[in-house]
């Protein structure tokens, strides 16, 4: 099957947010818990069969720290869509997204008020410590829907919960807006 369409997807967030390990995750099916701190962005390609429909995905994992973050508008440019992510353990990486999606919206080259042509989804990471919770998931989810994001939903890369979801949602997005499913 011939890819049809192909997509430029960023994954961002606060650093120790679990996003390298999401996209790791994703990718092999495995978890490693080991990661190490990404540096500027790592790239990723995984084609995804939908609706009889192949869709490639060109994922970019970009680093947290904010010595990265001068970085990051160039590597957005040309996006598809986003996903932001934040860890549910720690409130401060859900109080941050305002900040990333100015980032994000600055690499776009639009007013972060403006960010709304660009499908965007919230995944809350590290859903397997729901014991230490830190951002209740009433709450994350209020601030998706004030934020406009189209998707919203918590994942764990060491269970597996929720990862091929977080990722086909963001395709099954894209694909719609487009008309290709």
């Amino acid at each position: 099957m011939e890819v049809s369409e192909t997509y430029k997807c960023c994954i961002f967030g606060d650093g120790g947010v679990g996003k390298t390990t999401l996209v790791n995750r994703y990718m092999t099916g495995v978890f490693k818990g080991d990661t190490t701190l990404t540096i500027g962005v790592d790239f990723h390609i995984k084609d995804v069969d939908m609706d009889g429909t192949r869709i490639r995905l060109q994922i970019w994992d970009f680093a947290g720290e904010k010595q990265f973050r001068s970085l990051l508008p160039s590597y957005v440019r040309g996006a598809s869509a986003g996903m932001f992510m934040y860890d549910i353990t720690r409130y401060s990486s859900v109080k941050n997204m305002e900040e990333w999606l100015e980032v994000f919206a600055e690499g776009l080259k639009v007013d972060k008020e403006n960010i709304e042509n660009i499908p965007l989804i919230m995944v809350g990471g590290k859903q397997d410590l729901e014991y230490k919770r830190a951002v209740p998931r009433e709450e994350a989810i209020k601030v998706a829907n004030e934020y406009g994001f189209e998707a919203f939903l918590e994942t764990s890369a060491k269970t597996g919960f929720h990862v091929e979801m977080a990722f086909n949602t963001l395709a099954r997005i894209l694909a719609k807006n487009v008309g290709v499913i």
